[in-house]
């Protein structure tokens, strides 16, 4: 109930404007995203390097209304790339279609997309789209797809509470396109998606092992420890070679797991937020642990 309030809550305009302008609620929110700009996106990529640990930027901003706007998230996303090369950053990107212009049409989307894929290619750096909520999933899917035939290092997530998953899965694995794995942090019926943590869990267990079993580079997003155990046991059965996946998690969270899946010897790559849309990632981070919750409110209250 809890986070089904969370969720709703991130999409209110009016919660929106007295969170954003809430400097408190600012410094908390810090905890989770880099800032505002590029150039504070820069120095916590700078620091997470520095421990041996591989970033994924993500510049926020998603639902655009014009043509304009798809634009810009574009050229902000292609700043990024061009910074990572400048100044050799352990670096790649994530990108949301809807920021690209997706709900004002595929074609739009899909040219944008096409551009910071190119830019990706040149970079040598993973261009990763996320996924967002069920109604986009045939078109994302549709879109990556479409890219991974011009260019070769595309790679997509998929959210393990969907009943559609395993066959969504199964099409990526065949197609050769790298799967970022996450349970799945959108408020979605009952018809679309599971809803108990524990079967959600399950699921996500059920899709880990054909990931790691099928998919050219599985990216494991979890902070579960039981999970992350069971990534190590399936890598061990199936002989894979470390360098072939990753685990990844979120900036701010876990910090003591993220240390210590480093100290073990594998790939950790950080998912490292930017930018002033910051709100509805925050809210969606909030309802995901109820620690995190516990976290914000504590500091509201303060002095």
């Amino acid at each position: 109930m809890l986070k089904a309030t969370l969720l709703k809550a991130a999409a209110s305009p009016t919660l929106k404007r007295q969170v954003t302008s809430n400097p408190v609620a600012w410094r908390v929110a810090r905890r989770f995203i880099a800032g505002d700009r590029l150039d504070d996106a820069e120095t916590t990529i700078r620091e997470l390097n520095a421990a041996g640990i591989s970033v994924a930027l993500d510049h926020l901003g998603e639902n655009t209304e014009s043509h304009q706007q798809a634009r810009a998230a574009a050229a902000a996303y292609l700043a990024a790339l061009d910074r990572i090369q400048d100044e050799r950053l352990d670096a790649n990107i994530s990108i949301k279609l809807t920021a690209l212009g997706l709900d004002l049409g595929a074609d739009l989307a899909a040219e944008e997309a096409a551009k910071v894929a190119a830019r990706g290619k040149e970079v040598g750096a993973m261009v990763g789209v996320d996924m967002e909520s069920a109604g986009y999933v045939d078109r994302t899917l549709d879109l990556v797809a479409s890219l991974q035939e011009s260019y070769d290092d595309v790679g997509v997530c998929l959210q393990a509470y969907l009943h559609r998953t395993p066959d969504d899965l199964a099409r990526l694995d065949d197609l050769g396109v790298p799967v970022r794995l996450v349970k799945g942090a959108y408020q979605e019926p009952p018809e679309v998606a599971i809803q108990r943590k524990a079967d959600v869990d399950a699921a996500y267990a059920r899709l880990l092992e054909v990931l790691i079993r099928d998919n050219p580079y599985p990216m494991v997003a979890t902070h579960d420890e039981a999970l992350v155990a069971r990534t190590k046991a399936l890598v061990a059965a199936y002989r894979r070679d470390r360098s072939t996946f990753e685990f990844q998690m979120l900036h701010g969270v876990r910090r003591d797991l993220q240390a210590q899946v480093v100290a073990e010897g594998y790939r950790l790559r950080v998912y490292v937020p930017y930018g002033d849309q910051w709100y509805p990632y925050f809210m969606r981070r909030l309802a995901e642990r109820p620690a995190n919750l516990y976290f914000f409110l504590s500091n509201l209250l303060k002095r």
